[in-house]
Parts: structure tokens; sequence; C-alpha cells
């Protein structure tokens, strides 16, 4: 029992490392950009790792992942990505291998299956979450953008206004946005352009709305008011169902885990506990389980993603 509590405590302190990096590093990235705006960029001589993360970065194999965790709106690139899947089943084997007594090759095939279920679990969680996150600012850039018509702004001025002063990512999309308009993009095409990147229901109506008061005008800023008094009310409808929904959100991620920690915990315990998975019947067993728990986890995830 020493064991397993003590394992279970270096998790916890595992994923509160992890969770305290992430947030060291997003603070550090908004220093450095506020340095290098004040005093410059300096010439630095980089590593060998992240010269050739970069090279990586630039290849045409990493813009396919690029994309997939700006919707998942993960702030890494792909070659940190890959890097931390890779560390974190070189960290699985070790530790099943010496916390649980898992000798090879059970150990790299646990280590295997944790990185491709952690890979395939995240952008199934995160599934469109940059768009979601998008979608909850709209109704602050109706807002601004109809407070900007009313004070005898143009469009293309409000669209500035945005990109000064909406977060990310909407303030991203629209400095982006700002930027064709200078370059003297069509005003049309650009929002095309703009609507393609960002494939979003409500975002669509938003676009909408704007063509038509380009083309035939009228009174913007009551509507951009409207529908952002629309969105707010259902964002906090949204809200109010994953409160609602949280015990069961939490669930999905329990039930799959518990089970996985005992087995480990009882390997600890009884010596050769895992010694039937490598017969047929213990393959069939453990095959059987794996996809249990992860269509019970599905299951879960599907009665609670409610969407209004």
């Amino acid at each position: 029992m020493i064991i397993a509590a003590l394992s279970s405590l270096s998790v916890l302190l595992a994923i509160w490392a992890i969770y305290s990096f992430l947030g060291y590093r997003t603070h550090k990235r908004e220093w450095k950009r506020q340095a290098e705006t004040i005093y410059g960029t300096p010439n630095k001589r980089k590593s060998y790792f992240v010269v050739l993360g970069d090279k990586f970065d630039r290849s045409p194999l990493a813009s396919k992942m690029h994309e997939k965790l700006q919707q998942a709106n993960v702030s890494l690139t792909p070659s940190e990505f890959y890097g931390m899947l890779i560390l974190g089943g070189v960290t699985i084997a070790i530790l099943s291998n010496t916390m649980f007594s898992i000798t090879m090759p059970l150990n790299i095939i646990i280590a295997a299956a944790f990185v491709v279920i952690s890979y395939y679990s995240l952008f199934a969680i995160r599934k469109n979450k940059y768009q979601q996150r998008f979608e909850g600012q709209l109704s602050e850039v109706c807002r601004l953008l109809g407070n900007s018509t009313r004070a005898g702004m143009t469009i293309n001025q409000g669209v500035e206004l945005v990109a000064h002063e909406v977060a990310h990512p909407a303030g991203t999309e629209f400095k982006r946005l700002a930027n064709e308009l200078r370059l003297g993009v069509d005003f049309e095409k650009a929002l095309v352009s703009f609507q393609k990147r960002v494939p979003s229901r409500d975002f669509k109506l938003f676009i909408a709305t704007l063509l038509i008061q380009k083309r035939a005008g009228g009174n913007l800023h009551a509507i951009l008011d409207e529908m952002a008094h629309t969105l707010e009310e259902r964002k906090v409808l949204n809200q109010t169902i994953k409160t609602m929904t949280a015990e069961q959100r939490f669930i999905s991620y329990i039930l799959p885990s518990l089970p996985i920690f005992l087995i480990l915990v009882m390997n600890t315990i009884v010596d050769d506990f895992l010694k039937p998975i490598t017969t047929v019947p213990g393959a069939i067993i453990s095959i059987m389980f794996i996809i249990g728990t992860i269509l019970t986890f599905y299951l879960v995830r599907k009665v609670t993603n409610i969407r209004v």
C-alpha cells in the first residue's frame, strides 16, 4: 500500500509539474514578446535540437500537425508535441519497469499503447477547441464593431480596433484580416478567406451580416448589438450545461484510469500478476478490456456533449 500511495503521489506531482511548466512557458513567451518589442531581437546561438526542431516545423510533414494542434488550441509546435510524446513513452516504460516490476517487452508495449491512446484522446477531447474559443469571443467582437460603427468609424477601422483589443485567437485572426485589407485585398474576398479558416455556424452569420451591410447598407450597429446579446445568452447557457455535466465528464476520465491503476498495484503486490497476459486467453481478455474501456469513455463523453 505504501508503494501504491507513493505511486499516486508521484503521478499527481508529475501532473502538477507539467501544468506549472506549461503556465511558465506561456508567461515566458509573453515576456519575451514584450522584451523583443522594446529592445529588439538579439542574435543568439541556438542549440542543435532547437535548430533541428525548427527545420522539422518548416517541413511539409509538420504542416498538417500544426493545423491539428491549432484546431485543438494546443500552444505547442509539432516538434515539441512529438518530443513530449516520445519523452512520455520512455518515462512510462521506465516507471512501469522500476515501480511496477513490468519487464520487457511488456513495458514497451504498454508505453507504446499509452502514447497512441494519448495522441488520439487529446485530439478527440479537444476537437475544435480553437473554433469554440473563437466563438466564445464573437460576442465581444460584435460589441466592439457595433460601438465603432456607432462612433462613426468604417468597417475597416472597426476591424483594426478588434485586432488590437481582442485577445487570441480572435485578435490574431482579425490582425491577419486587417493586414490583408491594408495590402489592398478586396473586402469580400478577405472575409470569404477568413470564413474558410474558421468554419463556424455563428461566424458564417456574422460574415453574412457584414457582407449584406457592405452591399446594401443598413443599421449595422443595432444588428451587431442584437447578435452580441444573443451570443452572450448562448454562452451563459453553454456554461450552465458544462457545470451540470461536470461530474459525468470527470467520471469519463476516472473510469478508464482506475482499473489500470488497480492492475498495476496488484502487479506490485502479487508476483507475476500480469504473466497470464502473455498467453492467448490473457491477450484476448486484455484486448476486450481495452475495447470496453475506450467504449465506456466514448459513450460517457457522448452523453455529456450537449450542443446548443
